[in-house]
């Protein structure tokens, strides 16, 4: 009888606990269901509250085009005629400022570097490939040096006085070629927005002799004139703002070739100095 109910415990017992795994897998089992709808639910929702990226493109293109489509607009009603020499002012002062930007990155050399190899060959008594290495060499370092070299080769005008005379004179030059069309560009910095003030005042004299004709002084009366006038005068206080700062770096420019200029003179002389064709 003890054995029986013995067997009955171990039975009851392992039953019990093969139940109770059972029972806590499904427990487990069930809440990762209860997550992922909830999470399909809040999914389903974030994806309704946002919008699609389809809806969002057409949006921002949208607001690309109203941009350009009213700068285009204001453009117009700014008037053909001073919005034109304007427009014309911004595109001559940006060819120049192009043209200048260009010639004075082709006119950078390294300057260390190219008068350290003129020096060897000056030292090494080979004048002529050091004239040849100048002529090959563009911007204004290798003019001066050139035209140094050709003195310091001349039996003549090969003195310490007339090399130093030469490299001056050549170097002035040269700053002239650098700063060349320089007054252009401030000519049209200058004139931009005088043409737009110049606008502003005619708009101001349209907004009065509509006043007279309508005998009213009242805002949609002054409204075109003063429109005209203030349009006129934005665009060119813009076009003057981008020429200039076209023209600052220009300037920054003009002024890393000049230093470069008097560096390679003050080398110059040092070389030809210590070289056995020169008369001190």
């Amino acid at each position: 009888m003890k054995k029986f109910f013995a067997i009955v415990a171990m039975v009851a017992a392992c039953s019990f606990g093969a139940t109770s795994p059972l029972m806590a897998q499904d427990e487990e089992a069930a809440a990762p269901e209860t997550t992922a709808v909830s999470e399909d639910t809040t999914a389903v929702d974030t994806a309704a509250a946002e919008p699609a990226p389809e809806e969002i493109a057409p949006v921002v293109e949208e607001e690309n085009e109203g941009i350009f489509k009213s700068l285009k607009t204001k453009y117009i009603e700014g008037g053909a005629g001073f919005m034109s020499l304007v427009a014309i002012a911004l595109v001559l002062g940006l060819a120049f400022c192009i043209e200048r930007i260009v010639y004075l990155s082709l006119a950078q050399i390294n300057t260390r570097k190219f008068t350290e190899e003129l020096a060897q060959l000056v030292a090494a008594g080979k004048i002529s490939e050091a004239i040849d290495k100048c002529k090959n060499t563009r911007g204004p370092v290798a003019q001066v040096s050139g035209k140094a070299m050709e003195c310091l080769a001349s039996n003549d005008r090969n003195d310490i006085g007339t090399i130093e005379r030469t490299i001056n004179m050549e170097a002035e030059v040269q700053g002239t070629y650098l700063e060349e069309n320089c007054s252009w560009i401030t000519l049209f910095i200058a004139m931009a927005p005088s043409l737009g003030f110049l606008g502003t005042v005619i708009g101001m004299v349209m907004a009065f002799d509509d006043i007279q004709r309508a005998g009213d002084i009242s805002p949609t009366v002054v409204a075109g004139g003063m429109k005209v006038a203030l349009i006129t005068t934005i665009f060119g206080i813009i076009v003057a703002l981008v020429l200039q700062v076209f023209y600052n770096y220009i300037l920054s420019k003009v002024e890393s070739l000049t230093s470069n200029m008097e560096e390679a003179a003050q080398e110059l002389l040092i070389m030809c100095v210590k070289s056995d064709k020169c008369k001190k």
